[in-house]
């Protein structure tokens, strides 16, 4: 098993970007873009920490979590205005959300685990 499999932040963004495949798959009323966009996105946060945890210096670490945590705040901005549209409904937004917002914290506090001089 790799090191970032044990991590519980990774669990997480595994499973909001199953979440977020699945209401892909089942709202076609999404606009491509909006759909290419958040499916991007969403991955992003996924791979970035992943790659991030095999880093060996902290600025290296510290730049892969930051690019993974940029990417949670687009997927959140993309969901938020999904649900604005009516394209996709409050529980499901509010489950992506939630997920999202405890990656965005655990992804802070790896960052500042660095803490590199």
């Amino acid at each position: 098993m790799f090191d970032f499999e044990k991590l519980e932040v990774y669990k997480i963004a595994q499973e909001v970007n199953i979440k977020v495949y699945k209401l892909i798959k089942a709202s076609p009323q999404i606009d491509e873009v909006l759909v290419k966009q958040l499916k991007r996105s969403s991955s992003s946060v996924l791979l970035n920490l992943s790659e991030g945890t095999g880093r060996m210096t902290p600025r290296d670490k510290q730049n892969f979590y930051t690019i993974a945590r940029g990417s949670v705040f687009e997927s959140v901005a993309i969901i938020n205005l999904l649900k604005e549209l009516d394209l996709i409904g409050e529980e499901d937004h509010q489950s992506i959300y939630d997920d999202f917002e405890s990656c965005s914290k655990m992804l802070l506090a790896m960052y500042r685990s660095q803490n590199p001089k």
